[in-house]
């Protein structure tokens, strides 16, 4: 095994385990009481959810019975978009829990040093009258003094001497005065778990939102969007022609029958001229998954329905698939052309084919084709759009990208693929790519809903 896919893989490995103790640490840790029922359980699910998401991208392409892969597929992609959201809304607490510890209540110091608020200190006894000196007649200080009055002696009280009152007590060490101001208040346990529960219960319920949002946005099926196309070559006589682009369908463990049911019912809906497939139409085997794509033997469009192949479709039997969609009524494009009014349909291999010694062949595509005539190309992944150019062709239409899929893989996906979604221009040759039909991975999408395209076609001229 090469040594580099060794050291990468342990890097990754590594990453994954120190992501998840931090997730463990802020949620589950700083959130519950040790020994507690609670921290418990928390811990297994923190434990199970990588090995499950792990489990699921194993079993995806092994020899396993398709219902296991299902199985595993539910809990361990959903864990990995839970974790990402997790992940993401923790790190964001960090910037507000300072915050919170300093926010203290009145009287929490005093609850600090010993559950209640300190008295307030004594003031300093008063001074006692300085006692009298010794009378020099004989007269004992403090015995009763008399002043002779007609042979009378008349008794005085005694001035007696007050007491000093105690000191007030030396604060234990290491802590200072009552009333003096702590320069470095610091949070008690009560506070720091109840910030720590307000931060993880926050962010649990933002990540949870966001997953259930994005799965449903899923499941539901891809909307409709439109999508106007100029091309200067494109005669009046095929001025609205309309294309219906799908992509990144993904039947799987996950997205089965009843999703392909909704793609094409969506698409019937929109009545297009042409129906282009432009690949990763699957991610299994066609004894595993034909019964779920049959419903694109309903398409339903004047010129017919076009296929071709994505990477994914060579991670699951190519050859099979190509011969299986023919048989539901899809034209696969293998490097080839079609005329049609107004404008050349053609369709390249995607260059995951290449290890296969079935890759895109531009020249046999395109190579001899009038270049009066305006060109749409069907090709998978967006990369390829350097050859389209070099070929004189007019528009290529692509998916591959899922618009990021999870935000904020947009940006991953953007330092990849020249366009992550929508329509863009490079020289004379425009590229359009779909955000996708399904999902990848985790059945979810935050910030880049699914989609079915329909562009329409737009004469120039006059």
């Amino acid at each position: 095994m090469n040594p580099l896919f060794i050291v990468v893989a342990c890097a990754v490995l590594a990453s994954l385990v120190a992501l998840h103790w931090y997730v463990w640490r802020r949620l589950v840790r700083d959130t519950t009481r040790p020994g507690s029922l609670v921290r418990r359980v928390a811990t297994v699910l923190v434990v199970l959810g990588p090995v499950l998401f792990v489990g699921a991208f194993a079993t995806g392409r092994s020899g396993l019975p398709f219902v296991v892969k299902q199985i595993v597929a539910w809990p361990g992609y959903l864990w990995g978009a839970v974790f990402l959201y997790l992940l993401l809304a923790l790190l964001a607490g960090e910037l507000v829990r300072p915050l919170l510890l300093r926010m203290r209540a009145p009287g929490e110091r005093g609850r600090e040093a010993g559950g209640a608020e300190p008295a307030e200190p004594a003031g300093p006894a008063e001074s006692a009258e300085p006692s009298a000196p010794a009378d020099t007649t004989g007269t004992a200080t403090g015995a009763p003094t008399g002043t002779a009055t007609g042979g009378c002696a008349v008794a005085e009280p005694a001035t007696a001497t007050a007491p000093s009152a105690p000191a007030p007590p030396a604060p234990p060490a290491g802590t200072l005065p009552p009333g003096d101001p702590d320069p470095k208040p610091r949070p008690t346990p009560s506070r720091r778990l109840f910030v720590s529960r307000i931060v993880g219960g926050t962010a649990a319920a933002v990540a949870l939102g966001t997953v259930g949002a994005g799965t449903y946005g899923v499941l539901r099926g891809p909307r409709l969007k439109h999508v106007t196309v100029p091309l200067a070559k494109l005669p009046r006589a095929a001025h609205g022609y309309r294309i219906a682009v799908v992509s990144d369908v993904h039947l799987g463990p996950i997205l089965g029958r009843g999703h392909t049911q909704r793609i094409v019912d969506t698409i019937n809906s929109a009545q297009p001229d042409l129906v282009a497939v432009v690949g990763d139409l699957v991610d299994g085997s066609v004894a595993e998954l034909g019964h779920a794509a049959e419903p694109l033997a309903q398409l339903r469009a004047r010129d017919g329905s076009y296929f071709v192949t994505g990477n994914h479709e060579y991670f699951s039997g190519a050859a099979e698939w190509v011969d299986h969609v023919r048989e539901l009524g899809l034209r696969p494009l293998e490097n080839a052309r079609v005329e049609k009014a107004g404008f050349d349909l053609a369709g390249v291999n995607d260059v995951a084919g290449e290890s296969y010694g079935q890759g895109p062949d531009f020249v046999r595509a395109l190579g001899d084709r009038d270049r009066g005539r305006a060109s749409v190309l069907l090709a998978h992944q967006p990369i390829v759009i350097d050859e389209a150019v070099e070929h004189g062709v007019d528009l290529q239409l692509s998916g591959h990208t899922h618009g990021g899929q999870l935000w904020p893989g947009n940006l991953i996906a953007g330092l990849a693929n020249p366009t992550v979604e929508g329509l863009e221009r490079y020289g004379d040759t425009q590229l359009y790519v779909s955000r996708g039909a399904g999902a990848w991975g985790p059945p979810v999408r935050v910030g880049a809903s699914s989609d079915i395209t329909i562009v329409q076609l737009a004469a120039k001229r006059s």
